[in-house]
């Protein structure tokens, strides 16, 4: 079965949302648990937010300011799915992953 790469970025123009209460939070978390469950199946990697990171490349990497790939996506995930449509219906069903301000790009990851 295929699997897709999920990325959370951020949009155009987006803001980012107002820091949530403990009790948001706690209202998030168990939505997100209930989530998990429902597509345990389909979860291949929950992923995780982005940290440092480095451009590897074979020559010298040239002077300049580079927007990193960490300013645009915030975290990640890998989801096992029949079809790009099945994945993002799982990835719009995730809670807190799908706001205002922000969105997620799901690719189909090619394997020979």
């Amino acid at each position: 079965m295929p699997k897709y790469l999920c990325l959370q970025r951020s949009l155009p123009g987006g803001s980012p949302a107002e820091k949530p209460s403990p009790a948001q939070m706690q209202a998030m978390y168990a939505k997100f648990d209930a989530w998990r469950q429902k597509f345990q199946a389909n979860l291949t990697d929950l992923g995780g937010r982005l940290g440092q990171g480095r451009l590897v490349t074979s020559e010298p990497v040239p002077d300049g300011p580079f927007v990193e790939l960490k300013e645009l996506v915030g975290g990640y995930m890998i989801v096992t799915a029949s079809s790009l449509d099945e994945a993002a219906a799982i990835a719009r069903e995730c809670p807190g992953l799908v706001s205002a301000g922000s969105g997620v790009e799901v690719i189909e990851i090619r394997t020979p």
